[in-house]
């Protein structure tokens, strides 16, 4: 097993912020009759929203998030054993390969169903592999979920067919992947404590994802912030009882920018854990990307991108550090 250096300190990113919750993010029932036109909304407006009546059950997320905690509250060498995020795997501290930093670990999965099953149970030690039991399972569900969130889309659009978008999910060859993210909390470190100084500890520095959508559920600890059209950073209030929807780049590139990606961030708390689930859904990596044909006809808009492949946009994203714009390498003069 190859050992990986921890980053020191001075290598963590430390903001100063205001802990005010963001009482306006859109709050949408799966359920309700008007749903296609407030999640059309909110994407216009927020790139994000709160999603409740989704039919999941909680029975089952109260399970994972139990065996994720068993997990990540294994001794560090247990958790070593784990394959390393290369790409799947178990990261710690280390976000991608140029060089990012958080006060972050995590659990990364491919979850395509045409992969050899038994590479994604290898990524656990045996005793481990009831977790990636329950990971299929919530999978499943959500990814249903979010294929549904999208085809309201395409109602809310007049966008047809009506599966135009969530075809790309449930594709047999869906690059999607998923996400377990733990953010410890570090009062125990007086090194860290002292350096703090009265600032936040940044758990994952800003980004935005690059695939269609994102399903993100997380535990009653505060910590996620969303960057809002006018630039400024306001804290999500946590719920456990719900899941929260973000706009990704391929999304906003095939609504020809009506829809932004949300650019986002999580910072961590000195004395709670903080547990997040994120399911990506992405679309097959031959899959060609570009404002959707239906919606430039009728608006008569001009296209302000180019088209380009998932492939080609993943390669693209794995030269790049978290904070960049992925999409700036693929937009039109």
């Amino acid at each position: 097993m190859v050992v990986i250096s921890q980053p020191s300190l001075n290598n963590f990113s430390f903001i100063n912020t205001t802990d005010t919750l963001f009482s306006e993010i859109p709050i949408i029932a799966l359920s309700d009759p008007n749903a296609k036109t407030l999640i059309v909304k909110a994407c216009e407006e927020f790139g994000f929203f709160k999603l409740v009546n989704y039919g999941v059950s909680m029975d089952l997320m109260a399970r994972l998030e139990a065996e994720a905690l068993e997990f990540f509250n294994l001794p560090q060498h247990e958790k070593d054993q784990t394959a390393p995020p290369y790409p799947f795997g178990y990261g710690n501290k280390r976000i991608g390969h140029k060089g990012d930093i958080g006060w972050v670990e995590y659990l990364l999965f491919n979850i395509n169903p045409q992969l050899d099953s038994n590479k994604s149970l290898s990524v656990f030690p045996r005793k481990q592999q009831a977790l990636w039991c329950l990971i299929n399972e919530y999978i499943s569900a959500v990814r249903n979920m979010a294929c549904e969130v999208l085809e309201l889309i395409a109602d809310g659009l007049e966008i047809r067919p009506r599966n135009m978008l969530s075809k790309l999910l449930r594709d047999e060859n869906s690059d999607s992947i998923f996400r377990l993210n733990h953010y410890a909390p570090w009062a125990v470190d007086h090194q860290l404590l002292q350096e703090m100084n009265g600032r936040d500890l940044v758990g994952f520095g800003e980004h935005t994802d690059p695939q269609i959508i994102s399903v993100i559920k997380s535990n009653n600890t505060s910590g996620l912030q969303i960057c809002l059209r006018d630039g400024r950073w306001v804290s999500v209030p946590p719920d456990p009882y719900s899941f929260f929807i973000s706009v990704d780049d391929s999304l906003q590139v095939m609504t020809n920018g009506r829809f932004k990606s949300v650019k986002h961030r999580v910072l961590t708390d000195c004395l709670k854990s903080r547990v997040s689930m994120i399911y990506f859904g992405g679309p097959p990596l031959n899959e060609k990307i570009a404002p959707l044909s239906s919606l430039m006809e009728r608006t008569g808009e001009e296209s302000l991108y180019k088209e380009f492949t998932w492939s080609e946009f993943m390669n693209s994203n794995y030269e790049t550090r978290l904070g960049d714009d992925r999409l700036k390498p693929f937009e039109k003069p």
